[in-house]
């Protein structure tokens, strides 16, 4: 994965694109910016390789997660 697909990612999940998170994902997302709670977008690379970005709910960290990061 490129730098340049690292920041288009985060600069989408910082926009309120989540990605490709399910329905029930997206509506937790968009309440989640009201209450406070945590943030999980996931997204895929060129290469094929599926990534998560989460916010944690006190918004004092983002993190990008790699399927090897699990």
């Amino acid at each position: 994965m490129t730098e340049e697909e690292r920041l288009d990612a985060l600069r989408r999940h910082a926009s309120g694109d989540w990605g490709e998170v399910d329905e029930e994902d997206r509506l937790a997302n968009d309440n989640a910016l009201r209450t406070g709670e945590r943030i999980l977008s996931v997204y895929t690379s060129s290469n094929g390789k599926k990534f998560w970005i989460v916010t944690e709910a006190d918004r004092s960290k983002t993190i990008l997660l790699l399927p090897e990061d699990y």
